[in-house]
């Protein structure tokens, strides 16, 4: 017997070896799909874990916003518990991100609106709603202080336009004129102790209101920042530290 292969057998190898090298299909998508990596199956179960414990935490801070608020719309306790509204939000950012501070957020306003009516929701909302988000955002990216507060002090300024805006049409009378009474009679107080004879100009009048209402949404906000620096560091949330006079002015390190 010959010991050569046939013509047959010569045939068949060589089909099997064009059939190995064109199969670029079945080697590309072995090589482009490798298998799932364990650590992400760990990641995965992780966060389906947390997912529970950030919707209780959620429901929680925005019930507390809006108990906060409620309290201080029945028993008003000057600037007590007025340096909280913001803190419940800035919290949730702070521990689960933006979509949990959006929900409660949307969750404060949805109660407020139920118990005190929209208008009060959105008072809360604007502008302790927005500025509550915006300090977590802050915050979480560890933002100077000085930042934080200015972006903070426009926020509020805003928001103390818009509600003038608002009761004025709810109202039916223009509110903003009875805010430029009450700081005529101011200049005039300070015009008359300075013994300057001059009747404070309109202009004036209203560049001095505009001031009055940034430099008191300025104390707010550091106010909201020392109160927020003592108590996040205590709940394992802490924020940035504050500039080195504010630590030698509190002795707080």
């Amino acid at each position: 017997m010959s010991s050569y292969p046939n013509e047959n057998e010569i045939s068949k190898q060589k089909r099997d070896t064009f059939a190995d090298e064109t199969n670029w299909v079945d080697s590309a998508t072995a090589e482009v799909t490798p298998p799932p990596h364990p650590s992400s199956k760990v990641a995965q179960t992780e966060s389906q874990r947390n997912l529970p414990i950030a919707m209780v935490e959620t429901a929680f801070l925005a019930s507390t916003g809006s108990l906060i608020w409620l309290i201080n719309y029945y028993f008003p306790m000057g600037p007590l518990l007025k340096m909280f509204f913001p803190v419940p939000i800035a919290l949730i950012f702070l521990r689960r991100g933006s979509r949990a501070a959006w929900m409660t957020t949307l969750v404060s306003g949805l109660l407020l609106g139920v118990l005190l009516g929209p208008p009060r929701s959105i008072f809360f909302l604007i502008p302790y709603g927005l500025m509550g988000l915006q300090l977590g955002l802050l915050w979480r990216r560890g933002a100077s202080w000085y930042w934080s507060i200015f972006i903070g002090t426009l926020i509020g300024t805003f928001g103390f336009f818009f509600r003038f805006w608002l009761m004025s049409i709810l109202l039916g009378e223009d509110l903003w004129l009875y805010v430029l009474t009450q700081i005529t009679e101011l200049a005039d107080w300070l015009f008359l102790h300075l013994g300057i004879l001059a009747q404070p100009d309109i202009w004036f009048i209203q560049v001095l209101a505009l001031i009055s209402i940034v430099v008191n949404n300025l104390v707010y906000l550091f106010v909201v920042h020392i109160v927020s620096l003592i108590m996040l560091d205590r709940l394992g949330s802490p924020i940035p530290r504050p500039p080195h006079w504010v630590q030698v002015l509190f002795d707080y390190e």
